[in-house]
This record gives C-alpha cells, structure tokens and sequence, in this order.
C-alpha cells in the first residue's frame, strides 16, 4: 500500500472543500471495498477524507410517504430498520443477501452503491484492464468471464457491478442525493450507474468532489416486493444473477410491475421491456416466463456464462410468481 494523507471531515461542506482542494484525493466511509483496493495496489490515493463521522445516519419518513436514508447508515441498521423491513421489503432482503454480518456492521449506504468491480482482471494489477488502466485492453473477455456480464457490455469491459442493495434501490424508483461544489442534484438510481460503453474507468455519473449525501425512496409501489440471489455458495458471494421485483396483481392480471437484475451488467439493470410487457398480462407464470425472456432477448453472452441468461430468467419467474402467490411472501435465499 503506498503512502497517503488522511483528513477527517467535520461537516458536509469542509468534506467537500478538501477533496475539490486535493487532486487525487478520496472520500473514505466504511472503507470496506476501498481499503480492500489500496492493499492490492488498484487504488492509491492520495489524501483519504475522511467522511464516517458525519451526521448523515437518519432514516427519515418524507412528506410522500417515503424515506429519506442517509449516506452514512451502516447497511446493519438499514436491512434491521421497522419501516424497511415492513414497507420495502425487498431492500431489506438485498442488504442481508450482500457480504459478511461484520462487513455490514462497517459498510455504508453511500459507499455500497460505490463500490467498484469484483472482476479478477480489474483487481489484478499485473493485467492489464480498461477500467484500471485506459486502453489497456480487456482481457477478461476471451479470458475468465463465467461471472461477468451479459447485458449492456462493450468490447471494452464486461464488468459486473456487485451491489445487491443497488438493485433493489434500482427497482424501487430510488432517488441519490449529491453535493458538490456547484451545490446539490439528484439522479435516479437508474441513471447513476453508467455501462462501459468507451469509458468502462467511470461507474457512475457522480462528478468531481461531489459527496453521496442520501438515497431517497418514493412511497412504496403497490403490491409486494421481493429480492432474490443466485451465487456460487450460500454466504459472502457475488451474485451470478439476482432479481428485485414489486408486483400488485388486481382479479388475476398484473396491475403494476417493477422488475430489477443484478448479476448481469456494469449497473443494476432495469427491466423495462419487462416490465411493459406485464402490465395488463395475466399474472401467470407462463406471461412471467415471456416477459423475462423479452427483457434477456438483448443479452450477448460470451463464451463460458450463457447460463446467465437462463438462470436470470427462471430466477426472475420465481420471484414474481411467488410474489403473486396469495398469503405468500417472497424470501432471499
């Protein structure tokens, strides 16, 4: 690890200052991807500003029946909170299917939705890697891709991103709050996370010495929300596909239908064409099975994870017909 400076922030504004002051200097939160990145040598900043003690751990109710969480919340005590448990169950699920119970203790809600790539390529510093180190190349396509994306990918990267609360903020119509120097803005969660097109080094739209300060939730959609997770191994692992879904069924058909995957692009993926294809449609495990095969007709898998796409697909149909499943709930396994 090389060396660094270190500085701890006192409030939103002095954080933002320094960074915008210190070319090559980083947020620090929970530190428990970034930290991971410096001893490997693919991050080497230098100034950490330090930003965990900052008062952003509320979670407030908002006049829309929403709730506004901070950035700072540990990812413990936003799975554990009553009013996301009770009305957002599916981020709930998220938070608990995603690391280790010590690494949520640590993790925050802002640094989740930053987190970067677990590919090995990107990890390793003696490869080479477009998002490491630009115009190096991409290895990672004719190399190790099994857990890699299938959607949206470039011949410049086929990275997944690895948060499962992002995908559950994705299909929930999640809001991110940021401050920086030219003051405050909000993105959808949906637009936040950028694909690899050309420029695979950049993960999100969030701009120079800009400071996640809150995620935001509108009120709940109707209906019941899930999450689910399909990986290697029962704890600790990366999602090979992952769904988040709502669904309100009204005399058998599909009144409204929100539809997320993880697992299978460089952002949580939206499922539009899904989601249009739903609504109106009998609620039915066959319209589920069409709907999902719709939304994955886009997928380009490369040579070793084609299995993605049918995982992705049956996974997406379990969790929406157990959602309009009467007196059953959705579970994360």
């Amino acid at each position: 690890m090389k060396a660094f400076a270190y500085t701890r922030a006192d409030d939103v504004d002095g954080a933002i200052a320094a960074l915008a002051a210190s070319p090559g200097a980083v947020f620090l939160g929970g530190g428990t991807n970034l930290v991971d990145l410096m001893k490997l040598g693919v991050a080497s900043p230098a100034l950490l500003v330090d930003v965990s003690r900052l008062p952003l751990t509320e979670i407030e109710g908002t006049p829309d029946g929403g709730l506004r969480i901070g950035a700072n919340v540990r990812n413990s005590d936003l799975a554990a909170h009553p009013a996301v448990r009770t009305r957002y169950p599916a981020l709930s699920q998220a938070v608990l299917a995603g690391a280790s119970g010590q690494i949520r203790n640590t993790a925050t809600t802002g640094g989740n939705l930053l987190q970067r790539t677990r590919c090995l390529y990107f990890q390793d510093v003696g490869k080479p890697c477009n998002k490491r180190v630009p115009g190096s190349g991409c290895p990672a396509r004719e190399g190790v891709h099994r857990d890699l994306a299938v959607l949206g990918h470039s011949p410049q990267c086929v990275a997944t991103h690895p948060s499962d609360m992002a995908v559950a903020l994705a299909a929930l119509d999640a809001v991110v709050h940021l401050r920086g120097p030219g003051g405050e803005r909000t993105v959808p969660l949906c637009d936040f996370h950028r694909l690899p097109g050309d420029d695979p080094a950049r993960d999100t739209v969030i701009g120079p010495a800009e400071l996640v300060v809150a995620v935001e939730l509108p009120a709940p959609p109707p209906g019941r929300s899930a999450y689910r997770k399909a990986r290697d191994r029962a704890s600790y692992a990366f999602a090979l596909a992952s769904v988040a879904a709502s669904l309100d069924v009204r005399a058998g058909r599909v009144e409204d239908v929100r539809l997320a995957f993880g697992g299978l692009a460089h952002k949580p993926w939206r499922a539009r064409v899904a989601e249009d294809a739903l609504r109106g449609a009998p609620a039915t495990e066959e319209s589920f099975a069409e709907a999902a095969g719709a939304e994955l007709a886009a997928a380009e898998p490369l040579r070793d994870n084609a299995f993605k796409v049918r995982l992705a697909r049956n996974l997406a149909v379990r969790v929406l017909a157990g959602l309009a499943a009467p007196g059953e709930e959705g579970t994360v396994s």
